[in-house]
């Protein structure tokens, strides 16, 4: 091994590297948040997460009629104003908005953790819960899948364009752990910290009144 490759992985596995990848995954993190939850407010994406929430349990009881979404479905960027009218009525812009406001929240909160600990502690457990629920989708949606339309290769384990953007918030559930970890140790260390200071104050204190 070279001086320089040496050198170069040193530089990698430094402490001021370790910090850099931490920070840079809160934002990247509160990006993913930040963004999808900014395109909730937008109809076509709100369209978009129509199986995922009518095939669910407990968010399909936010819609009218879930288990009449599949008649309604638009493509991405496509206009049908009747299948518009459906889906407000059955509200699921409203829910989408409110799902927005969540992510949003999530995002700002991860994202405070550059500068507050706190703040930060809570966006890393929501940013690490959340891919759990979205990963169970995969159990859920049907559209998750490759349809037997006559290919030899469908349902489990092929997923569809769908069941491969779910599958990757496995990568979002151990990112939103590291940035949990560093959040915690982060608060950790300011609890152990301020009884020393307090310890010192109060000595000084008293050596004045001496």
């Amino acid at each position: 091994m070279t001086i320089q490759i040496r050198r170069i992985l040193g530089l990698v596995a430094s402490h001021q590297s370790n910090w850099i990848g931490l920070h840079g995954m809160r934002i990247a993190i509160a990006v993913v948040f930040l963004w999808i939850g900014g395109l909730k407010f937008v109809p076509y994406e709100a369209d978009s997460i129509t199986p995922f929430v009518a095939n669910n349990p407990v968010m399909s009881l936010f819609y009218e009629h879930p288990d009449q979404y599949a008649r309604h479905l638009t493509r991405e960027g496509e206009l049908k104003p009747a299948e518009r009218t459906w889906q407000t009525a059955n509200d699921t812009y409203g829910f989408s908005r409110g799902l927005g406001t969540v992510e949003l929240a999530i995002g700002f909160l991860t994202l405070a953790g550059l500068v507050y600990r706190r703040m930060g502690l809570a966006g890393a457990i929501l940013a690490f819960l959340t891919p759990f629920v979205t990963l169970s989708f995969l159990l859920t949606t049907p559209e998750a899948w490759v349809p037997a339309l006559g290919d030899a290769q469908h349902g489990f384990p092929y997923l569809s364009g769908a069941g491969r953007l779910v599958l990757k918030d496995v990568m979002l559930m151990a990112g939103g752990w590291l940035v949990l970890a560093d959040s915690a140790r982060a608060v950790l260390a300011a609890r152990q910290i301020s009884p020393q200071t307090v310890g010192q104050s109060g000595a000084a204190a008293a050596q004045l009144r001496t």
